[in-house]
């Protein structure tokens, strides 16, 4: 496999555990929303409605901000960045809600929320990689200091690996004779 797959394999996987991440954030605060708060039928016709949506933007903060940094590496104008990601979700959130809210009062059974919950989720996922991926960083990937870093090391090995790889790359004769006159050196050096 070639570099370039690899990295993009990498950056795949990476947007994965962070979606994880976010999506554990997600689920605990749907859950605790769910479980603990009553919204009252004048509120909403359903419960499901303003818990997911604040869970959704609990788990959006956070995948934002460490997929742009960690995932992307984008040093992309984050004003701009972010309004791109408000603009997915400004599509993605009605619809969401509307396919939660009418799957939820489909089946009436106590716990199909979740599942709907995590279906939304996996969907959220594979959409909001395409979106980052091919319009939000498009052009700014591995553009911020962690990726310029990244990119120094694998240009200019360790000065300290650089001496040992020398001296690996000499012929054991001239390790040896290095080796001798150094030896010799500190024997006249404590005769003295």
């Amino acid at each position: 496999m070639d570099k370039n797959k690899k990295a993009q394999l990498w950056q795949m996987l990476k947007f994965v555990l962070f979606s994880i991440s976010a999506g554990v954030i997600q689920a605990v605060s749907f859950t605790l929303l769910n479980e603990l708060v009553n919204w009252g039928p004048k509120f909403v016709a359903t419960e499901y409605g303003p818990n997911y949506f604040i869970a959704l933007v609990l788990s959006v903060l956070w995948n934002f901000t460490f997929n742009r940094k960690f995932t992307f590496k984008s040093a992309n104008n984050i004003p701009i960045a972010m309004l791109k990601i408000f603009a997915y979700y400004c599509v993605f959130t009605p619809l969401s809600i509307w396919w939660g809210v009418a799957l939820t009062k489909a089946v009436t059974w106590r716990g199909f929320e979740y599942i709907v919950l995590l279906g939304t989720m996996i969907v959220n996922m594979l959409t909001e990689y395409l979106v980052c991926k091919f319009w939000v960083y498009r052009n700014s990937e591995n553009t911020n200091d962690l990726a310029k870093r990244q990119q120094l090391d694998t240009i200019q090995p360790d000065s300290t690996n650089t001496q040992d790889t020398q001296q690996n790359n000499l012929p054991n004769a001239q390790v040896t004779q290095s080796n001798n006159s150094t030896d010799a050196q500190q024997d006249n050096i404590s005769s003295t």
